[in-house]
């Protein structure tokens, strides 16, 4: 390989490394990989809470669903439209008609129907969904899922902390905290990734040798003034060499599942997609991202809707469900949600439009106390009614969840000491 070659090794603009890019230089046969504090719960080392074996699935469901279709109906209202309510395993909570199984596991769900935010756009919404942190020009914050791979995955892992699945569009990188941490993008959950087989007549000696070879190459280059892209790379390689050669690959392998268990999950591509997240997380993944896509729904909300939550509500019941029966939701926070929520009033095409003023999200494992509301909106679904939650107490939730400290500073790119979350409080009431 060259070095010409070599710098065809690119992330996009945030700082994402994509399938092709993370193993295409495999297949021609070269490759290569204090104290954390918050009050007295919170006294971990950081080693010792790798050891934990804490883990964070999230589901986004990219557009922005609708609060009334999903988590918070308001039937036989203005607002409400043809949705009907539906009991749940929690008595005297309902939820919107679709979610039949997902009402069956409630029990380990809590809803936060007084969500609150001003970013109404799609871009910058997603954006702090995923950092925290309004976008700024400065800074590239990293996403939760680099920050949660950088503190609780362990070292020296061979899959990559940190997965996306089905995201075709950009999902949010590793800003400032280096390749390391990096999303691995997994478009299509029922394929293995590309590349992961040695090339033929390549046994594991000639391909060590071959990435010895890399690391002279490189040598060169980085004398030259190319140090911190053949770091980048370094780290690229390291770990791709390291998963063409691990044994968890066979995590990615969803033909070995038992068909039933992929029936409960749904046989739709997100479906598939929460049954890979379990499967990698029962590997060590730290990480793992499933994306919905089409909840902008500005058109035909109601029918649009029923068609995603047939696919969306089997998968999150299953995933919550499994994890549980193998006694893996205790350490593993599972997150669904979007970027914001949709307009209480329906527009003249039957949709909904942006709203972030009110809208849920729900939450599960790792020490959330299930079973429960947080918040609740007024009668039409315009305000938040009572304990309104923010963006920033929403992140300081996920890391007291994952006991990771939220003022913790990371040294940005700039120079610059940047805490995970500067803002917010942890939502008492999930951990009651």
């Amino acid at each position: 390989m060259t070095l010409q070659s070599l710098m065809h090794l690119q992330t996009n603009s945030m700082g994402v490394v994509s399938r092709r890019s993370f193993l295409r230089s495999l297949a021609v046969g070269a490759a290569g990989y204090g104290m954390l504090g918050w009050k007295d719960t919170l006294t971990l080392h950081a080693e010792e809470l790798r050891k934990k074996g804490m883990a964070c699935i999230l589901l986004f469901m990219r557009g922005g669903p609708s609060q009334l279709e999903t988590f918070d109906p308001k039937p036989n209202t203005d607002h409400g439209g043809p949705t009907k309510a539906i009991d749940t395993a929690v008595s005297g909570i309902q939820i919107a008609e679709g979610w039949s199984n997902t009402a069956k596991v409630l029990n380990d769900i809590t809803l936060i129907r007084s969500m609150t935010n001003k970013e109404g756009e799609h871009q910058r919404a997603t954006y702090q969904m995923h950092t925290g942190y309004v976008p700024t020009g400065s800074v590239k914050y990293p996403s939760i899922g680099s920050i949660v791979a950088s503190e609780l995955g362990p070292q020296n892992f061979d899959l990559p902390h940190f997965v996306s699945i089905g995201n075709r569009a950009a999902t949010i990188g590793s800003g400032f905290l280096g390749m390391h941490v990096a999303p691995f993008v997994v478009s299509n959950p029922t394929q293995m990734p590309s590349n992961v087989a040695l090339p033929q007549g390549v046994n594991t000696g000639r391909f060590g040798r071959r990435v010895g070879l890399l690391d002279q190459l490189e040598e060169d280059f980085a004398a030259t003034g190319g140090g911190p892209r053949v770091e980048d790379h370094k780290t690229l390689y390291a770990s791709a060499a390291q998963m063409v050669r691990s044994p968890r690959l066979k995590a990615f392998a969803l033909d070995q599942e038992n068909d039933a268990i992929r029936d409960r999950y749904g046989r739709s591509p997100f479906g598939q997609g929460c049954l890979l997240a379990r499967r990698l997380v029962e590997q060590g993944v730290t990480f793992v991202e499933v994306e919905s896509n089409g909840w902008d729904t500005h058109d035909d909300n109601f029918k649009r809707v029923k068609s995603l939550s047939d696919s969306v509500d089997p998968g999150f019941a299953a995933l919550v469900g499994d994890l549980k029966e193998r006694g893996m939701l205790e350490r593993t926070l599972v997150i669904w949600m979007g970027e914001f929520g949709r307009t209480p009033k329906v527009n003249p095409r039957t949709g909904r439009d942006h709203y972030p003023r009110a809208f849920n999200v729900a939450l599960a494992g790792a020490g959330i106390h299930g079973g429960q509301i947080i918040g609740s909106t007024s009668a039409d679904g315009t305000d938040v009614k009572a304990r309104p939650v923010s963006v920033p107490d929403l992140f300081c939730s996920f890391y007291q969840a994952l006991k990771i400290n939220p003022r913790k500073e990371n040294m940005s790119t700039l120079g610059r000491p940047i805490k995970l979350m500067d803002k917010g409080q942890a939502v008492k009431e999930l951990f009651a």
